[in-house]
């Protein structure tokens, strides 16, 4: 009986337990700030404390999203040489550069966001943190430089329309390639779609990058274009390592159809230790 009633006791403290667990203590939010958090308007502009600074953002769900990825997880966390060149093609409202900041205070960043909404809380981030040798740019990343229609959603899912929506408007493009003219220590591509046609144009540049970061988007028909990529990632010397992003078909041999990505992937390229 005694063990029993221990048992029970101990399963009830265990769960208990979990529901006050906060992974988000790492960066300073309480259990009682990530209610507050969680709570918030999903449409409005809110500017909150951050490790020690100010940081504003308006979807919650990916501010949320963004600082588990990382300032918990840390997926970029890497050594880098002084003075690192870091160009981020999708810097969205600006965590990934604090987080290379963090890393490496004395890195050259060049950080790339297209869409309006998320370029100016971008700048505005930057300068809450008070970041030097960032040079943001509201351009897109393409293969020409030239003008685009852009699908401007102020998200993560923010990207170049094809399909010319009426929610589309016109923003610059700029050439990667053009770009890489000396030793990139780490090259983010986050790029919603954009990457296949991208990676591919740069493809004889690679050998200049030491890490490269890429999140794929595909459909099941783009099946060959996953596979051109990781051909162009092994051709060019890298190792690389592959996680699911989000899933998209829990069951894949039950998948339904979708609306719009099938697959989406993290690739993390990095050469040999």
């Amino acid at each position: 009986m005694a063990n029993f009633i221990s048992n029970i006791s101990g399963g009830v403290y265990k769960r208990t337990a979990k529901l006050f667990e906060n992974r988000f203590n790492k960066v300073g939010f309480s259990w009682w700030k990530m209610r507050v958090l969680k709570n918030l308007s999903a449409k409005k502009h809110h500017t909150v404390g951050f490790l020690d600074k100010k940081i504003s953002f308006v979807s919650r769900v990916e501010f949320l999203h963004s600082v588990d990825e990382l300032f918990i997880e840390e997926i970029y966390k890497q050594k880098l040489r002084p003075n690192p060149l870091i160009i981020d093609c999708g810097a969205n409202i600006g965590l990934s550069v604090i987080y290379m900041k963090k890393l490496a205070p004395d890195a050259r960043i060049i950080a790339f966001e297209p869409d309006d909404l998320n370029f100016k809380l971008l700048k505005q981030n930057i300068g809450y943190f008070g970041l030097d040798d960032v040079d943001a740019r509201k351009e897109a990343i393409w293969i020409e430089n030239t003008t685009l229609k852009f699908a401007s959603e102020g998200s993560l899912m923010s990207r170049i329309d094809a399909r010319e929506k009426a929610a589309s408007i016109e923003v610059k493009a700029t050439r990667l390639r053009e770009l890489m003219t000396e030793k990139i220590d780490f090259l983010k591509i986050d790029i919603e779609g954009a990457e296949y046609h991208v990676i591919t144009d740069i493809a004889d540049k690679l050998p200049l990058v030491e890490n490269l970061f890429l999140e794929y988007h595909g459909t099941f028909a783009q099946n060959g274009e996953l596979r051109e990529i990781v051909d162009i990632i092994h051709d060019n010397g890298f190792h690389f390592y592959i996680k699911e992003a989000i899933t998209k078909h829990p069951h894949p041999f039950e998948r339904k159809q979708s609306t719009d990505y099938d697959v989406q992937l993290n690739i993390f390229c990095f050469r040999k230790l």
